[in-house]
């Protein structure tokens, strides 16, 4: 199971719809999205020295108990989310936002509002990936062959597989989609 389906699999979506106020099948198609970037963009950032270090940090400071079990997103804080999402796209935040707002007619307004919900959701699943990772991950920037493993083909380029297969398997092509925006993320 990809890392998208994964996240996706521990988010109740009419939970999630209605703290987006769109029904269940806009909510999944906007996750289906905003997830890839995200974990894109934590990738690009982990591919510095320093960004792998920085993330490494803020990962093992989220409770990988957020998705164990199904995320309750009453607990999820998106102030923190939305601190989360500035650090990972940094001046890029309105493009990528508005870039992913394209896609599928998905809207701009709808993945800024799901990015902040997103985000601590996504660190706490890398957070339960570390613990649970047997490698040791740290300064010397293990998180990046993680987020490496885990994104596998979800930013394009996912091997064998025919680009019609591995849309329909992880969203759309976002490494066409973002272009440069992800810097690293998309190599």
């Amino acid at each position: 199971m990809s890392a998208v389906e994964d996240i996706l699999s521990q988010i109740p979506l009419n939970q999630l719809a209605g703290q987006l106020g769109v029904n269940e099948q806009e909510a999944e198609q906007a996750a289906r999205t905003a997830l890839p970037a995200l974990l894109g963009g934590i990738q690009a950032n982990t591919d510095d020295p320093g960004g792998a270090a920085s993330f490494a940090q803020a990962v093992q400071q989220h409770d990988p108990g957020l998705v164990e079990g199904g995320v309750d997103l009453n607990q999820v804080d998106p102030n923190d989310g939305q601190k989360i999402v500035s650090h990972v796209f940094g001046a890029q935040q309105d493009q990528v936002v508005q870039q992913l707002g394209g896609v599928g007619g998905v809207g701009s307004g709808l993945i800024q509002k799901l990015l902040p919900i997103l985000a601590p959701i996504v660190m706490a699943y890398l957070a339960k990936q570390l613990t649970g990772a047997t490698s040791n991950v740290g300064q010397d920037g293990g998180l990046g062959g993680l987020l490496g493993g885990l994104l596998g083909g979800v930013l394009g380029g996912g091997g064998a597989q025919a680009p019609q297969q591995r849309q329909q398997q992880s969203g759309p092509d976002l490494g066409s989609i973002l272009g440069g925006l992800l810097g690293g993320g998309t190599r």
